[in-house]
């Protein structure tokens, strides 16, 4: 006689049982019986489906996973089976799975509001902020008071440098939830557009609700600083430091109001308490600075065999090398000022609306000022100029794009560092207008933070007693750095109105003061590696 085939399914009363462990807790159980039941019912789907939730229920996600993936193949069309692997994935840190497992449960049932917000927080994870974005935009749709998705969408506008809507965005939800993240957030995005009196007040609010956010204390010393209130942004940061002694933007803050101020010592102090950003470099420098040679050479090489792309490190390296006539072998760019780019913008030259526009915005705009150390007889603009909204900002902003991809391209065949990690997307990190007037200048610096450094020009003084005047230097050394003789290649160059300069971020730069009773203004910027 032939024996009957056993039922694919276990009955009823054995997947209660099931059920009820893992509704009362009871996980270990729920795995056990689960794992028993699976000998006599191996291609179970509910079976598996129960004993995928107990094993993830104590943390055993990548178990858990193994499991889902086995009741996928037996049921290929359950959307929740896929929804529970993104989340075990998120957690296992394989996102890009993850984001498979997401993308499946939008395709079986495309309205799952969570699977919408999970997807795009996991591209959010990823620095995919314009499709992620999208994401939370489709579950704000359906739930249009979805809190943390509206959130979300703010920073990845942020991110993008979309400010205007990410304001917007911000603003909306607080009307659902008064939060003081949001309004530190909110306040963030407002410091970038420049509205340095609204980020204040913005984060003023965020204390109200929370006064021990020491992040907002921080922030708000950032903007107290570009507003030139120094002793204010001191008291802030270390306002900030008395909550969160450890905090590392507070602590890297006040080594730079340091740095900038002189108190190298001190600042070395605070950068190394900080940890963060470029704080080794930082360091290097308050020691070479101070003459603390050895000392210094000995962390130069180092950090030489960590970081093979610091344009600062490429600064303190290079000039070290030419200083005291050794062989400089790091390889970021060996001879930067080879690498200088002057070109033109022809639709600033001559009779240019373009040009007459920017000139306009540039003095009407809604724009504050930023106070600036090594500035002389002049003023910068706060915020990241190319992002705002107006016409002329815009436009210019996709001109000076069109010159750095030219320049890019004219990199190739170079064997640097600086060439070969050219950032592949304009992205600009900062940008920013200066105007001076007789006597202006700016001293010797390095854009510590960027890659690729520019200046486009805009006005320039014609009435010269020596054709340098309100030119630009270029050099390997500069800053005050302690030299040891004078054969420190330079480069000057003295640009026309609509021409643009660029240059390696490790190179020092200089304005030459200029006498005539006349304006000049660029537009500076910097971009850097995603």
């Amino acid at each position: 006689m032939k024996q009957p085939m056993p039922s694919p399914t276990p009955g009823q009363a054995d997947l209660q049982a099931i059920i009820q462990a893992l509704n009362t807790g009871q996980v270990g159980f729920a795995e056990s019986a689960s794992k028993k039941l699976l000998k006599s019912y191996p291609r179970s789907f509910p079976v598996l489906n129960l004993y995928g939730n107990a094993l993830a229920a104590q943390n055993k996600f990548k178990d858990a996973v193994v499991v889902f993936r086995k009741a996928t193949e037996i049921e290929p069309n359950v959307p929740e089976i896929y929804f529970n692997m993104g989340i075990l994935l998120t957690n296992l840190n394989r996102v890009d799975e993850a984001i498979n497992s997401y993308k499946k449960v939008l395709r079986l049932k495309p309205d799952l509001t969570d699977a919408l917000y999970n997807l795009g927080y996991a591209l959010q994870s990823q620095s995919r902020f314009e499709e992620a974005g999208e994401y939370y935009q489709k579950a704000i749709a359906q739930q249009p008071n979805f809190l943390e998705a509206i959130a979300n969408l703010g920073v990845c506008l942020q991110e993008q440098g979309r400010l205007d809507e990410a304001v917007a965005v911000y603003q909306r939800a607080l009307t659902i939830s008064q939060d003081a993240k949001l309004y530190f957030n909110l306040g963030t995005a407002l410091k970038n557009q420049g509205k340095l009196a609204d980020a204040i007040a913005t984060y003023n609010k965020a204390l109200e609700l929370k006064p021990d956010y020491a992040e907002v204390h921080s922030n708000i010393g950032e903007v107290l600083r570009d507003q030139g209130r120094y002793d204010e942004s001191v008291a802030a940061y270390k306002q900030a430091l008395e909550l969160d002694p450890s905090l590392p933007l507070a602590n890297y803050s006040l080594a730079v109001y340091l740095y900038d101020s002189g108190d190298l010592p001190q600042a070395l102090s605070y950068f190394q308490r900080s940890q963060y950003a470029d704080w080794q470099e930082r360091s290097l420098y308050c020691l070479y600075k101070t003459e603390q040679f050895d000392e210094f050479k000995q962390g130069l090489d180092q950090l030489k065999k960590a970081r093979h792309s610091s344009p600062f490190l490429a600064t303190l390296a290079g000039h070290y090398a030419e200083n005291f006539g050794t062989v400089n072998d790091y390889n970021f760019c060996k001879n930067p000022l080879d690498l200088v780019c002057h070109v033109q913008i022809p639709e600033l030259k001559g009779d240019s609306e373009l040009l007459k526009q920017l000139l306009a915005d540039i003095e009407q705009a809604d724009i504050e000022e930023k106070s600036q150390g090594r500035l002389h007889n002049g003023v910068q603009s706060a915020g990241n100029l190319f992002k705002r909204s107006e016409a002329s900002f815009q436009q210019i902003a996709k001109l000076v794009a069109r010159a750095i991809d030219e320049y890019r391209e004219n990199l190739k065949g170079e064997t640097g560092i600086f060439a070969k990690g050219f950032p592949k997307q304009t992205v600009f990190a900062s940008s920013w207008y200066v105007k001076m007037k007789t006597g202006g200048h700016l001293t010797s610096h390095i854009h510590e933070e960027g890659w690729v450094s520019g200046a486009l020009y805009l006005a320039l003084p014609k009435q010269k007693t020596h054709p340098d005047e309100g030119s630009i230097e270029l050099s390997t050394h500069g800053d005050d750095y302690p030299k040891q003789h004078d054969n420190f290649p330079s480069k000057t160059i003295a640009p026309e109105v609509g021409d643009i300069v660029m240059f390696p971020s490790s190179v020092f730069h200089r304005t030459i003061p200029f006498n005539s009773n006349e304006e000049r203004i660029c537009i500076a910027f910097d971009l850097k590696p995603a």
